[in-house]
């Protein structure tokens, strides 16, 4: 009798191999997951590569070496001479200040009103919410071609505050003008429809709870919604900080004075007569670095924040 319920010894042996079995798929599938990922960084990695490398040779090896997996290889008459003719071609120095004034004041600006807009939209009960919403994610359809135009005549009317002389005197035109730059790029329709996803998904209940103990609207926003909202913040300001730094059509639309200008038109100053392909690529190279350094610092809020918000409905 005990002989007939002992189970057999292919099914004992079964059994063991079937968790070996299962661990040794999920293993080699995580294997694969990583191979891919790394061909596939590779692949996006090569346009950098080529452009780092390229800066540090003369014109006549890029040329040559275009054709050939040299192209990827710090190898040859390798120099910084390219990065030195870009100081002598533009005024790096002057775009880079102008940039960064630009990006860091409509990153701040941007964050504090597009924050405090998805905290109305999202934390507050007023009629008509959700059809300002509407409109607000509405306009993301709507190209910036289309309205370049227009917005270069309203902001040609604008009044402003001038220094000729040492005397403040008023006048009319935001050409030529930093503010020209950043104002009309500080509420982003995009940027609220994030602030507002993550913000639903705080609990109500801390309002209820901070209303109780007398706390105003702008202390909730201030002292709870804040933070705990820090990855939407990384996410807005590197979402903010893309645009902003790479503005090429606007600035020069409406900036003449080179001592105004961004890095981004500065590139032309490389394709007036002959073109210098080295000197090109160290000027990139040197207007990417920014925007490599903001993304690594930033990448852990980033990812956490677009999983937590960019999917909801």
């Amino acid at each position: 009798m005990t002989d007939t319920l002992a189970p057999p010894a292919r099914s004992r042996q079964n059994a063991r191999r079937a968790p070996r079995s299962a661990a040794t798929s999920r293993r080699w599938g995580v294997v694969a997951t990583y191979v891919a990922m790394s061909l596939l960084a590779v692949v996006f990695l090569f346009p950098l590569v080529f452009m780092f490398v390229s800066s540090l040779k003369p014109d006549a090896q890029i040329l040559q070496d275009i054709d050939s997996p040299m192209a990827f290889l710090p190898v040859g008459d390798i120099s910084l001479d390219n990065y030195f003719g870009v100081f002598d071609r533009v005024p790096v120095a002057q775009f880079m200040f102008n940039s960064v004034l630009v990006t860091v004041l409509t990153v701040g600006l941007g964050l504090v009103v597009n924050s405090m807009a998805g905290f109305a939209l999202s934390r507050l009960a007023w009629r008509g919410r959700i059809v300002v919403l509407a409109i607000i994610i509405a306009t993301l359809i709507v190209p910036f071609e289309t309205i370049a135009v227009p917005m270069v005549y309203w902001v040609a009317q604008l009044p402003t505050l001038v220094f000729e002389g040492g005397v403040l005197k008023y006048d009319f035109g935001w050409l030529n003008t930093y503010e020209v730059q950043i104002v009309p790029f500080i509420a982003n329709a995009f940027s609220i429809f994030l602030f507002t996803q993550y913000f639903s998904t705080i609990p109500k209940s801390l309002d209820e709870a901070a209303r109780i103990d007398g706390a105003s609207w702008f202390g909730i926003y201030r002292r709870i919604i804040v933070p705990l909202s820090g990855p939407a913040f990384a996410t807005v300001a590197i979402l903010t900080f893309l645009p902003a730094w790479n503005q090429y059509l606007w600035p020069l639309m409406v900036v003449q004075k080179e001592n105004l200008r961004p890095v981004m038109v500065g590139m032309q100053y490389f394709f007036q007569l002959n073109t210098a392909w080295g000197e090109v690529m160290a000027y990139t190279s040197m207007i990417t670095i920014p925007v490599l350094v903001v993304f690594l610092v930033f990448q852990r809020a980033f990812v956490s924040s677009i999983a937590a918000s960019g999917v909801k409905g």
